[in-house]
């Protein structure tokens, strides 16, 4: 049995350190083992490890080591407890260069004097380039940057360290600025806070400077630069407290503060905080702190145990309603009775030592609104219990819906469609006139026999399908008609809705869905006795959706269905098979796309053919803009107030006229005869 125990050693065995800790685990029984760290191991005339000996502490210099047994495996860590800040002028317990740290540890763990297995480390650390001391409260005064530039290096925004890719800040040392040297911010805020401006006489080159440029150049000194003031128009600037997140100050009583929500507008608490719904970030991960915004409905799936299960926003929080009134939300609780939908995976584990608790498995929320309020919110909560070791998979859900709706229909103060929302549609040559319009949602193995169907999203292009089966006997006018069949049942509808809020009652309200349907084959044209090839097979629904923003509500565009395309796509099917075809089957895909494609909702207006023919006076494409000759006087100019600009337009008109009339003839003979 003695040659069978596991060996003692540390993994990793070396280490390359840059930060103030590492760890390492040392492998095996550590019951009667002592762990000593020693600094600087390696001898300076050999550069070889000096010989191991079970002797030392769990300190060294700036380092401690501390242990965390376990059975088979213990945990090593390695602390730096040392500055790792530069020195400030008059500073102790710091770092004097960049490279702070360069030393060698080595951790023995021994037994009755015995070296067991020995850890290498290198620690090669540099200082901290972060500012950590305290900021000043004073306020501080910025001169008028219309004749002085604010400072000589913009970004600079740290006192006391050095800022990367700031070549210009001078905290930063030789060695620092090796590592951004390449990427240093150039133009005004890398320092250059006065480059050449283009009007500059001495700034002309050859290429693609006008004739008249030496007569209308500027002749200044770089003093005198139209870059003042390009960052921050002020006097004072003081340091405030940051405002926790998801939490706004709190407005004074006199002040209006809620006139109505907006779309995209969070929802606001009766503590003037925001109502927040777990939901899931830009990673993937769900975030329990999300604030739910107004219109914008929410379905999220996120993945939990009972160990890292945290309970939500307590349900009598009460909600702003947009009117400065507070509502209260209507909560019923519901029990789970098949939870197989909920638990993702379990482990098994004994019955007698399993931990549950009831939980949270579900939480849809309905907002039910007018206009820019809330008039009320209703709550179900489904619980659950979940056990430990169990994963489960909660869901969250918020929709809008209109007080003036009769079947929770999704509608919202702006008229027009919003992105993300499904599109609607009809069929008008029914007595039920509802209508559908979805894409395929594969499900499994993404066989079209178990996919289900998924409303088309106003705005967003998609993709899906679902593969067939299909034998080598398959006769193909019977495989086109099923697949075509299939496609068809996507589109239960006659027409869309030109908005959100379409009448059923009103067929005005309504555009026609355009089908062109699959292309038919002529049956007399035969494959030849070849089986398992099928030509012509309409394997591919397109459905593109043209739509154009037709103006606006309280600044949110109004977005409209202008017509709807449906056609197909054929390919050629052939039956793949390996060694044998008998006995098996081959697979067919099928898919649906959609398209939204907008355009203009006027057609632009034509050129006219002066415009084609003389470019010099086309305003986008020349330097030289005839047309805009007076565009300083008119009222889109917003360089100086409109008077002035009028004040000086006329003084020059009267100064050309006044011209005019000194240089013409007779003026000489009246002034002659008035002398005479």
């Amino acid at each position: 049995m003695e040659g069978c125990k596991k060996p003692k050693l540390f993994q990793p065995s070396f280490i390359h350190m840059s930060g103030l800790r590492v760890n390492s685990f040392f492998h095996g029984n550590s019951s009667g083992v002592n762990f000593y760290i020693i600094l600087n191991p390696i001898d300076e005339e050999t550069g070889k490890l000096q010989v191991s000996n079970c002797s030392g502490s769990k300190t060294a210099g700036d380092w401690n080591l501390s242990v965390t047994p376990g059975m088979d495996t213990s945990k090593v860590i390695i602390d730096l407890t040392r500055n790792l800040q530069l020195c400030l002028p008059n500073a102790t317990d710091c770092c004097t260069a960049p490279l702070c740290v360069l030393e060698t540890l080595q951790v023995l763990a021994c037994h009755d004097s015995v070296v067991l297995a020995h850890l290498l480390i290198q620690a090669e650390i540099y200082a901290n380039s972060s500012f950590t001391g305290n900021v000043s409260e004073d306020a501080s005064v910025i001169p008028n940057q219309a004749f002085q530039p604010l400072g000589p290096c913009p970004c600079d925004l740290t006192d006391g360290a050095c800022d990367v890719r700031c070549c210009c800040d001078r905290e930063c040392t030789p060695d620092l600025k090796q590592l951004f040297n390449e990427s240093c911010f150039t133009g005004v805020f890398g320092g250059d806070v006065n480059p050449p401006f283009n009007q500059l006489c001495s700034t002309k080159t050859d290429e693609y400077t006008p004739d008249w440029f030496p007569f209308l150049c500027v002749q200044s000194s770089l003093n005198n630069t139209p870059f003042l003031g390009y960052f921050y128009h002020g006097s004072i600037c003081r340091s405030t407290p940051r405002v926790p997140s998801f939490k706004i100050p709190l407005q004074t009583p006199h002040a209006k503060v809620f006139t109505g929500y907006s779309q995209g507008d969070p929802i606001m608490t009766e503590e003037n905080e925001y109502f927040t719904i777990p939901q899931q970030s830009m990673a993937g991960q769900c975030v329990g702190n999300a604030p739910v915004a107004y219109l914008h409905d929410i379905d999220v799936k996120c993945l939990t145990d009972l160990t890292s299960y945290k309970e939500g926003l307590p349900h009598d929080v009460r909600i702003n309603s947009g009117t400065g009134d507070f509502i209260q939300q209507n909560v019923i609780y519901r029990t789970i009775a098949d939870m197989g939908k909920f638990i993702a995976k379990s482990e098994s584990l004994p019955t007698t030592e399993i931990l549950c608790q009831n939980v949270t498995f579900a939480e849809n929320y309905t907002f039910i609104c007018k206009d820019e309020n809330i008039e009320g919110i209703n709550v179900t909560v489904f619980l659950g219990r979940l056990c430990d070791g169990e994963i489960l998979t909660q869901r969250f859900t918020a929709k809008f819906v209109s007080l003036n709706s009769n079947n929770a229909e999704e509608l919202s103060g702006n008229p027009g469609y919003q992105v993300g929302k499904p599109v609607r549609a009809a069929n008008m040559n029914a007595s039920d006139t509802s209508g559908s319009l979805n894409i395929f949602q594969p499900a499994g193995r993404g066989l079209c026999t178990s996919a289900t169907d998924t409303p088309v999203l106003f705005g967003l292009d998609s993709f899906s399908g679902c593969i067939l089966e299909v034998g080598i006997n398959e006769d193909c006018t019977l495989l086109r008609g099923n697949v075509t069949e299939r496609l068809n049942s996507l589109i239960q509808a006659t027409h869309v809705g030109k908005r959100r809020n379409s009448s059923y009652s009103d067929v005005n309200d309504w555009v026609e869905i355009i089908r062109l349907d699959p292309f038919n084959p002529n049956t007399s044209v035969s494959t030849g006795n070849l089986k398992g090839i099928c030509p012509d097979i309409p394997a591919n629904l397109n459905i593109r959706i043209i739509f154009a923003d037709v103006g606006a509500v309280q600044g949110i565009p109004r977005q409209e269905i202008l017509a709807v395309q449906i056609s197909y796509s054929t390919v050629i099917w052939q039956f793949q098979c390996g060694l044998t075809c008998e006995n098996t089957v081959s697979f067919l895909p099928i898919t649906a796309s959609v398209q939204f494609i907008k355009v203009p909702a006027q057609p632009p207006i034509p050129m006219t053919r002066f415009q084609i023919n003389y470019t010099e006076f086309d305003c986008n494409r020349n330097d030289v803009c005839w047309p805009q000759l007076f565009y300083p006087v008119t009222q889109f100019y917003t360089g100086e107030p409109y008077s002035q600009c009028l004040a000086k337009g006329l003084s020059l008109a009267f100064l050309v006229f006044l011209a005019a009339i000194l240089s013409n003839p007779w003026f000489s003979k009246v002034w002659d005869n008035f002398l005479i």
